[in-house]
């Protein structure tokens, strides 16, 4: 950590990453900039969290394909984006277990950070998804509350504004948690999507430059997404789309971060 007088955040994103594109990697990017910018925050690290293999989504494709180009991708981004595999090879795991488990691995195990006058410091953990996850926080029924007091209150979350989903009437709904949710507009537009990738991939269209040069390679070595059936396990257990879920079943699965 290079700046002592301030706050040393982690940043999960957690989704399906079926595959991983260039908006996911975008998101943090744009996270940095504005963490940097406007913020008493310092990264000292970034997760991509895949999904476990226990949903229920079309294109979700197995967990060892997702988290081999996840890999990939973050191998590009240099030493600062990583990948941790726990939630891709558990059973179903909620987004407040996911948190906690990063908190316990980053704090607990690793001891936190380290400043430059030698002093250990707690780091932060945040979410980073898309302004669509807000927008399904924000709905009676989908969260439940223990689990957005949770995740809201206890870490807090950085919100991408993603094509389509509104930010302010969404945050309006979650008053409560206001001060721990950072809302970051798109200056450049994208709205890529993994949904946009399949299809392109199952009609035979081209999708270099809209995923890492590796990830495409990977896909077309492995004749990956050819058949959307063919990619979605039968035993797969859906995060997205949402599912309305009774406030007490907070066991249920809930909309995916990423939005993809």
């Amino acid at each position: 950590m290079k700046d002592s007088t301030k706050t040393p955040v982690v940043l999960v994103a957690c989704g399906s990453f079926s595959p991983v594109t260039y908006l996911h990697l975008r998101m943090f990017e744009m996270a940095k900039d504005y963490i940097r910018h406007n913020t008493e925050f310092e990264i000292v690290g970034a997760y991509l969290s895949p999904v476990s293999d226990m949903y229920k989504k079309p294109g979700l494709l197995n967990s060892r394909h997702r988290v081999n180009m996840c890999n990939l991708a973050a191998e590009d981004s240099g030493n600062w984006l990583m990948v941790d595999p726990w939630e891709a090879f558990q059973s179903y795991q909620r987004t407040a277990i996911v948190l906690d488990h990063f908190d316990y691995e980053v704090n607990t195990v690793l001891g936190g950070v380290q400043t430059e006058e030698g002093e250990h410091r707690p780091v932060h953990v945040m979410l980073l998804a898309g302004s669509d996850l807000i927008s399904t926080m924000s709905e009676p029924g989908v969260w439940s509350y223990s689990d957005l007091d949770h995740i809201l209150g206890r870490y807090g979350v950085f919100i991408i504004e993603r094509a389509g989903s509104g930010m302010d009437q969404a945050t309006d709904n979650l008053a409560k948690w206001r001060h721990n949710i950072y809302l970051i507009n798109q200056l450049i537009q994208n709205d890529v999507s993994s949904t946009k990738v399949r299809l392109f991939l199952r009609r035979g269209l081209s999708v270099r430059y809209l995923l890492p040069n590796t990830v495409v390679d990977y896909i077309e070595q492995n004749g990956l997404y050819l058949d959307e059936a063919a990619s979605s396990p039968a035993t797969d257990k859906g995060k997205e789309p949402a599912k309305k879920e009774p406030p007490s079943q907070s066991s249920q699965p809930q909309p995916t971060p990423s939005g993809c």
